[in-house]
């Protein structure tokens, strides 16, 4: 991958194709953890990979049946006592076959994940880079069930274990008797479908603490909609009801939803955040590049080929097209209009081609990271975080936002 100045190049992979959806994984396209994919131009802080012992006990393991892991940094000076936990994203599997595929992969096993990882972006450990939480404990919950930490299920016959559920338990646990809880801040973010288990177990984080505690919860890029695809079907959809399904996510969502909606409805935030007691701050790009890819033009709604270039590239989208994803920012900022009503609650929304702004150190907190007005990601999200200041920004739509870091695939 290379950068051409606000443009990001990257090879377009497909992890598999079933049941006519790609199981398209944008985690895994925007963070193979190579230096250039963080915009990172040092070295990083690289941070140890700890396995949770205890959590085969309590039935806490991957897909695979090994055991989960998280990655720790621990805090110093003003943020002894202030904890950030980052779950990781890595898209869903939805049917027996692509969770055989994915239990043979660090999304499902953690005998396949790195022993090391990158901290950037919200996780560095330097103020020019993270200022608001450089000095915080910061955690990176690794993701290995494939229903964004939420089933509670297993299928013997192809030797499954559906636990996420069972695996945030087991961490909020074990980061608890490590010290979170004598925290007095606390932050819980999630990037992509972390962004969606943050907002699912947002509440349930805030209990584990007095309420003298600060709590709050971050998701980024988890706004994921109900939205049609091209040829008017709704694929994503389609997957999350076979990942409800299959993964017993059902017993695990919010009753303030499911006793009015059907259960793959309630997988999907926008029928989720306005239910959240706790503080919650919401990081999306309005042309998010996962949906464009996977959810709104994948190639099985595309059969002709008409939106091959543009869902990689929206340098190449016709003038419907651009029409068509303006829809799809609208329907997003109405799905927001009850949520940004609260004072509580706060957002980033940008006019941009790109998915997890969080993570990546260019677009996070860099001399050169998006804007709206006069504030990037870093400082909006702290300033909501501290009380320092308006919380909400949303831009205006394509083309007007000269300061994304667009992503381009090839």
């Amino acid at each position: 991958m290379k950068r051409l100045g606000s443009v990001m190049f990257m090879a377009l992979v497909f992890m598999n194709w079933a049941n006519g959806y790609e199981d398209l994984n944008m985690t895994e396209l925007l963070y193979s953890y190579r230096d250039a994919e963080y915009g990172i131009s040092g070295r990083p802080l690289m941070v140890g990979l700890t396995l949770i012992y205890g959590a085969a006990a309590k039935g806490a393991v991957c897909l695979d049946g090994s055991l989960p892991g998280y990655h720790l940094h621990q805090g110093y000076g003003s943020g002894a006592n202030s904890w950030l936990i980052q779950l990781e994203g890595g898209g869903w599997c939805d049917t027996i076959r692509n969770c055989v595929y994915r239990k043979k992969t660090r999304r499902g096993s953690s005998t396949y994940m790195e022993r090391q990882i990158p901290f950037t972006g919200i996780l560095s450990n330097k103020a020019a880079e993270n200022p608001d939480f450089f000095n915080w404990n910061r955690v990176k919950i690794r993701y290995c069930d494939g229903a964004s930490f939420s089933g509670d299920s297993q299928n013997q016959a192809a030797q499954l274990y559906f636990r996420g559920q069972r695996i945030w338990s087991a961490a909020m646990e074990e980061l608890m008797s490590k010290g979170m809880r004598y925290a007095n801040q606390a932050l819980l973010s999630g990037c992509s479908a972390g962004g969606v288990a943050s907002i699912m177990h947002c509440d349930e984080f805030r209990n584990l603490f007095s309420g003298y505690t600060r709590v709050k919860c971050l998701s980024d890029g988890g706004m994921f909609l109900d939205a049609m695809d091209v040829s008017g079907r709704r694929t994503l959809r389609r997957l999350f009801r076979g990942v409800v399904s299959l993964q017993g996510v059902q017993k695990n969502l919010p009753g303030s939803c499911t006793n009015h909606l059907n259960p793959t409805l309630c997988f999907f935030p926008q029928h989720l955040i306005g239910a959240v007691e706790t503080p919650l701050f919401l990081v999306n790009a309005a042309y998010d590049t996962w949906q464009v890819l996977a959810s709104l033009a994948p190639p099985s709604a595309d059969p002709r080929g008409y939106w091959s270039q543009c869902r990689k590239n929206h340098a190449y989208c016709t003038a419907p097209q651009i029409n068509f994803l303006q829809d799809f920012r609208y329907q997003m900022l109405r799905a927001l209009t009850s949520f940004s009503r609260s004072s509580k609650n706060g957002l980033f929304i940008n006019s941009c081609f790109s998915h997890c702004q969080t993570e990546r150190q260019d677009t996070w907190f860099a001399p050169q990271s998006p804007h709206i007005g006069n504030k990037g990601i870093a400082q909006s999200v702290g300033n909501w975080y501290f009380n320092r200041g308006g919380a909400k920004a949303i831009d205006c739509p394509y083309p007007c936002d000269n300061s994304c870091h667009n992503l381009v695939f090839r």
